[in-house]
């Protein structure tokens, strides 16, 4: 696939990610502890049933320059202790208000460094959940890990705590890049890593991620990480573009410093590891995944069955409302979201008063859920069907294309370019438009229309 540089400086603006919508930006601090109750009692009324946990650890043993995540350096043993105990309790308070009938379809541990923690806190987590409620058929228990603080006994604690997806954080195989943005390479060859979990259960799924526009990458340097990785033969991987957003996360600025790639560099990366990962048999799950044919991932995108979250891409099967607990996190309700206090200390004092942390949050309307979809729709499945959409809100399709501000000329515009095609009906994302996506989805969201927001570029 081919991208030309005009093509390439027309569409290279910013642009919200849209993991979620309202994006997290529109978020405001009048909501309040109150607003948080209401939808936790709600969320037992709607759709999807499932229940999704997502537990945020913020600790690292040091902090990566590119970070966008909110983490911090690793405190005392005391300090830990302290902020697991939190967690505990703060669960306790939210599973209160959740109908127990319900079931787990996922679990998601991410931070800063889930790893960097004891296993057995992790454990201890994960059996209050297990507790609590059941749990669906081959539910996706996952943890995010630093291969630089992994060993083979703390995997093995992992299996035994039920962990049954694991994201091994590469970034990169060169460890001249790794140096330049302070992060350590693996403790163990990461393929023996990969082997190790599937000689405990085959079953078991492993992704590598993977961040391209670091200082020190270029495309031939990429290249060979992308190549080590298809080698190992992950699950899933990941490509992820890094967003440089100094104004949100000041230490990035050391990165200007040691010189980013440009916008041109970061493309021809992503498109060598897209036409390399393709090649070897991979296919690509929406903006930046990709997954193994047999993997349940690329059989939803058949079915256009696709969905995605903060923590990343899944299927229908495995989505759930998701409860988010720790400092940061977000909880993704069918009726709005909710994101915790960012200070850890603030945090353990709240949940000490037995008052949930909530820093600020968004009710979400119905017409907001309607975008929500539209956007959702492209964005996992880049397929969408506005009659199918339309009667998931007992509407019409004229109603939905009036909420978003369709607009015939702006698709004849991508489709001149070949990012779309389209129909009365319906609405298809190319291949090259897979790399324009954001771009695409950001013409359904009237709210983006004269909105002062920052976002990092959409390549």
């Amino acid at each position: 696939m081919k991208v030309n540089k005009q093509l390439l400086d027309k569409y290279n603006v910013p642009v919200p990610r849209y993991t979620s919508y309202p994006p997290a930006n529109h978020f405001t601090n009048d909501f309040k502890v109150d607003d948080f109750n209401h939808l936790l009692v709600k969320s037992n009324e709607e759709e999807p049933q499932n229940v999704a946990f997502y537990i945020h650890i913020p600790f690292c043993a040091q902090i990566c320059h590119y970070c966008g995540c909110n983490a911090i350096k690793m405190g005392r043993a005391d300090e830990i202790r302290n902020y697991m105990d939190a967690l505990k309790k703060e669960i306790s308070l939210i599973i209160n208000k959740i109908d127990r009938g319900r079931k787990i379809s996922q679990i998601h541990y991410g931070g800063g460094t889930p790893n960097a923690i004891k296993a057995s806190y992790l454990k201890e987590i994960n059996d209050i959940l297990f507790d609590a409620f059941d749990l669906i058929e081959n539910p996706e228990i996952a943890i995010e890990c630093n291969p630089a603080h992994l060993s083979y006994p703390y995997l093995d604690e992992l299996f035994k705590a039920g962990f049954n997806r694991f994201s091994f954080g590469i970034q990169d195989f060169d460890e001249c890049v790794l140096q330049d943005v302070n992060r350590k390479p693996s403790a163990l060859p990461v393929g023996d890593l990969v082997k190790y979990v599937k000689s405990e259960n085959e079953k078991f799924a492993v992704n590598l991620d993977f961040i391209y526009g670091l200082p020190g990458q270029t495309t031939k340097s990429f290249c060979e990480s992308i190549q080590q990785a298809i080698e190992i033969k992950p699950d899933r991987l990941v490509t992820f573009s890094y967003a440089h957003v100094p104004w949100f996360k000041e230490h990035q600025k050391i990165l200007d410093e040691k010189g980013l790639p440009s916008a041109d560099d970061k493309l021809d990366m992503f498109l060598a590891a897209y036409a390399m990962l393709l090649k070897a048999g991979y296919i690509s799950i929406g903006l930046d995944h990709y997954a193994l044919p047999e993997d349940e991932l690329c059989q939803a995108l058949e079915k256009h069955q696709l969905h995605r979250n903060f923590q990343g891409y899944c299927t229908r099967r495995t989505t759930g409302q998701v409860y988010a607990v720790g400092v940061s996190s977000i909880s993704q309700l069918s009726g709005g979201y909710i994101q915790n206090t960012k200070e850890v200390k603030k945090y353990i004092e709240s949940i000490e008063k037995e008052i949930l942390p909530v820093e600020k949050g968004v009710m979400v309307t119905k017409e907001q859920k309607m975008i929500r979809t539209v956007i959702n729709e492209l964005m996992c499945n880049k397929f969408i069907d506005w009659h199918i959409v339309a009667k998931d809100f007992s509407s019409d399709a004229l109603t939905i294309k009036k909420l978003i501000g369709y607009d015939e000329l702006v698709l004849k515009q991508f489709k001149e370019d070949e990012l779309i095609d389209f129909t009365d009906e319906q609405i298809e994302i190319t291949e090259l438009g897979t790399m324009f996506i954001r771009n695409i989805v950001a013409a359904f969201d009237p709210a983006l229309q004269g909105s002062n927001k920052r976002y990092s570029n959409s390549l």
